[in-house]
């Protein structure tokens, strides 16, 4: 069954191939899309079985079990061009560095078709993106959630994509975030650390997964805690995995601020200056506040600081006024 936007396809698993592994099934079942293209549809949660979202590509399927395949529309040709105003920390002719605002969505995809950063990169660079990420992403090396502000890099060659990807797998790429989040983490320095794969019961949240899932390790520091409301915390990204901080902080019991989709967008205790006070910053309280790499052609280091954005400026500002109300009471 067709829409206008993706293609159904459902098999039912034959006996012959009990026990098959899920990627090679599906590999013999649609012959027009490759094996690693299946792989990603099944890791992003477009496989089901039985209801129920596979997300992991070795998954050993069993006869008579019905397989759901979303298949997505065919990507677009390149973004076009649109003049989209950039916060620019630097520039150079290999690479971009760029400071996000919130609301902006990284690159294309469904939902957001344009009026993306990769649009406004496309307009800013012209043809000399780097062409590794994709079509629909030329440039990207890493991505920031749409609510998520803050700094990001893109390659403007392929040469600075390369050497760019080849920190982030050796880990040597360093990323620090600022979050504001409910109640105060303990020990107030310390790690977290648990896989991280999709969710099953909800295909567009991430979990921490006791079985599957990709090694995941965020470290964290406390930085201000005036009171048992809230606190700013300072996370250190070791692995990249979609939503990290915000999967790790809530399944550590402290979920961020504003965070709908991973519970910080609880009321908690707060009355109404509280709910006030949440007011100011109407999304995730998280940003990418520090970005450190070897650059990929010269060899020199390079470091960059962003600043919080004033939405979170207010929203710890707000938040301070209600822990002293809350704290003579």
């Amino acid at each position: 069954m067709s829409t206008a936007t993706e293609t159904r396809r459902r098999f039912t698993v034959a006996r012959a191939d009990s026990r098959a592994r899920l990627d090679r099934l599906l590999a013999d079942l649609v012959p027009a899309l490759s094996r690693s293209r299946l792989k990603t549809l099944i890791e992003t949660g477009r496989v089901s079985i039985a209801g129920e979202t596979i997300t992991e590509p070795g998954y050993r399927v069993k006869p008579g079990q019905q397989v759901t395949l979303v298949i997505p529309p065919p990507a677009d040709e390149m973004p076009r061009a649109q003049a989209i105003p950039l916060s620019i920390a630097h520039e150079d002719e290999h690479l971009i560095v760029v400071d996000k605002p919130a609301g902006l969505v990284v690159h294309p995809a469904p939902g957001n078709p344009d009026r993306t950063l990769v649009n406004a990169l496309v307009a800013h660079c012209g043809a000399s993106l780097s062409g590794i990420g994709g079509v629909r992403r030329p440039g990207i090396v890493h991505r920031l959630d749409k609510d998520t502000s803050g700094l990001l890099v893109a390659a403007k060659n392929d040469a600075a994509h390369r050497g760019l990807a080849a920190q982030f797998a050796s880990k040597r790429l360093s990323r620090t975030y600022r979050a504001v989040v409910w109640g105060t983490p303990r020990p107030a320095e310390g790690r977290i650390e648990g896989a991280i794969g999709r969710d099953p019961r909800n295909r567009k949240r991430m979990a921490v997964r006791a079985h599957g899932g990709k090694p995941a390790l965020t470290h964290y520091r406390v930085l201000q805690s005036p009171g048992a409301l809230w606190s700013v915390v300072e996370c250190r990204l070791e692995t990249g995995r979609t939503h990290q901080i915000r999967v790790h902080l809530a399944h550590a019991g402290h979920p961020l601020l504003g965070d709908a989709l991973y519970g910080g967008s609880r009321r908690r205790h707060v009355g109404e200056q509280g709910r006030a006070a949440l007011a100011h910053c109407p999304r995730q309280a998280l940003h990418a506040a520090g970005l450190g790499f070897v650059h990929p052609v010269s060899g020199a280091p390079l470091s960059f600081e962003s600043p919080l954005p004033a939405d979170m400026r207010e929203l710890i500002e707000a938040l301070r006024a209600v822990d002293i109300r809350v704290t003579k009471t």
